[in-house]
């Protein structure tokens, strides 16, 4: 397989990069170039030109503070997943990263790559849906933050205009008394998930539950998030989170499972994510 013919540019500053989209609007950004390389190998996708950012060394960070983890355009999965620093902010990043494909393609696959391709079968678009986190875009018209809530738009479909590129992503830091679990199912480990949960479960000072939320992967045509704080209920209710979680989800059948065991596996994994989130939270608790 053969990619078609393509333009090439490897800016070296982001200013460059962006006054080349802003040429061509219709160009692809390539960073890992893990999912882009494929598609257009199999003339899935066809762009005028390739705007390589590898050279642009400013878009290649991972900041942690108080606040949240910053994830740039150019930093790879295995860099953040390996971050000490970001997995004490944020230790949902490690826990999903590690679920992401195989480490080679961790070593050159880029988070913020990840969200731009918008897969409703990927781990970091549902791990930034659960966390309310937001993706700034820039152009050579400006720059925009963009919640997560409204990046998602369908399969493949971020909400990002011709001549944007997606510089970074933030994850917010996880509150006191949180605890964070993902779990997913595959066929073979690497593979895209047939069904995926990432759980947030917070304590009040009584340890009782006070906030559960869940973001799916695999079950519907963008990240779902399920608040299933009222479901759980103070005393931490999982199977009746579950339940909740699995009549709220409208998954479609597709060649690797039907609807209803994507639906089944939703409760399974929900229940078994959330056990281990609020596990995760009463001994940060403790501590």
């Amino acid at each position: 397989m053969k990619p078609p013919p393509f333009g090439y540019h490897a800016p070296g500053t982001l200013a460059e990069a962006l006054d080349v989209l802003a040429a061509d609007p219709a160009g692809k950004v390539l960073a890992g170039g893990q999912s882009l390389i494929p598609l257009l190998n199999m003339r899935l996708a066809a762009p005028p030109g390739l705007v390589d950012i590898n050279r642009v060394g400013e878009l290649d960070t991972v900041h942690a503070g108080d606040e949240g983890v910053r994830v740039g355009a150019l930093a790879r999965h295995a860099r953040v997943e390996r971050s000490p620093e970001a997995a004490a902010i944020q230790p949902l990043l490690a826990q999903a990263l590690r679920h992401v494909a195989h480490p080679v393609i961790r070593n050159r696959g880029t988070v913020v790559g990840s969200l731009a391709h918008a897969d409703p079968a990927g781990e970091m678009p549902a791990v930034l849906a659960v966390l309310g986190g937001t993706v700034e875009a820039a152009s050579a018209r400006g720059r925009r933050t963009i919640p997560a809530a409204e990046f998602f738009l369908g399969p493949l479909e971020p909400a990002l205009e011709p001549g944007e590129l997606a510089v970074s992503a933030f994850f917010p830091a996880a509150p006191p008394r949180t605890g964070t679990a993902f779990t997913e199912t595959a066929r073979r480990h690497g593979d895209y998930a047939l069904a995926g949960v990432a759980a947030v479960v917070t304590l009040d000072e009584d340890l009782r539950v006070s906030a559960v939320r869940a973001g799916y992967l695999g079950v519907c045509a963008v990240p779902l998030v399920l608040d299933l704080t009222a479901a759980a209920g103070p005393a931490g209710d999982w199977a009746a989170a579950a339940a909740h979680a699995r009549e709220s989800a409208d998954p479609e059948p597709d060649i690797h499972a039907g609807a209803e065991y994507r639906r089944h596996l939703t409760g399974v994994l929900t229940e078994r994510a959330l056990t281990a989130a609020s596990a995760e939270a009463l001994r940060k608790a403790e501590d």
